[in-house]
């Protein structure tokens, strides 16, 4: 397979999306695959909604495609707040109807699920979306009891989402270790699963990110650092390797 370079050139291949994520193209042939489903997982403080806004701004910035960001736990007001130390500009990119922010309960999406996307999809046809954010899955699944309905609610919801044509990421909650990763029956069914981590190395936390599935991609299988900061956002440090 040929490689690619994070640059703007890279969407030549409609194949693949770019993930907005310095350094992570490089790594995964082009970005993520169009209309996939994609897992940002890790645990509190490791940067999964900061990657998942990123991947809209970008969208929106770089190639002009709107995104719809829908969050389980904070309203807009709330996220906008969290955000404005990254020069992203959000309330102007609602404005202009280049984003949404929608805040559900977990029972509301079962509920647009179940008939036939409602409001969600009217937004995504509204605006045109080509990317789409769900933040985050760990209250979903706490809906059902036993991993059979679990597992028949996430397809369910994730055949709805294919629906509508979006390449979309789905944010979950995962342990702090690189070291002690499980996968979940959720990881078989998206196409891919970025883990983010926030380790304790003495007495600071260093942050990583590792690809560890990518459906039809000769993706990197190291842990590369990765940092964040208001003036790039995520970057990930893909020409190093995790060290012990």
């Amino acid at each position: 397979m040929s490689s690619f370079s994070d640059s703007k050139k890279s969407y030549r291949d409609k194949e693949r999306l770019p993930s907005g994520i310095n350094g992570l193209d490089s790594i995964t042939e082009g970005g993520f695959k169009l209309h996939s489903t994609n897992l940002i997982g890790g645990g509190a403080g490791s940067g999964k909604s900061i990657f998942c806004m990123q991947f809209l701004v970008r969208g929106i910035e770089d190639f002009n495609e709107p995104g719809l960001y829908i969050s389980f736990e904070e309203d807009q007001k709330k996220l906008l707040s969290e955000f404005s130390g990254f020069g992203w500009n959000l309330e102007k990119k609602i404005r202009e109807r280049k984003l949404v922010i929608l805040n559900y309960s977990p029972q509301q999406v079962e509920r647009i699920v179940a008939y036939g996307g409602g409001t969600v999809r009217d937004a995504v046809e509204s605006i045109k979306a080509k990317r789409i954010v769900i933040d985050s899955l760990t209250a979903f699944t706490l809906l059902h009891k036993g991993e059979l309905k679990k597992r028949k609610a996430m397809l369910d919801l994730f055949d709805r989402i294919r629906s509508w044509g979006c390449t979309t990421l789905l944010t979950q909650e995962q342990e702090a270790s690189a070291d002690e990763h499980l996968s979940s029956p959720l990881e078989f069914e998206v196409d891919s699963v970025i883990l983010l981590y926030y380790i304790k190395q003495g007495n600071i936390r260093n942050r990583f990110l590792e690809v560890f599935k990518m459906r039809d991609t000769q993706h990197s299988n190291k842990i590369f650092p990765m940092a964040i900061s208001r003036q790039k956002g995520i970057v990930v440090h893909s020409k190093a390797g995790r060290k012990s």
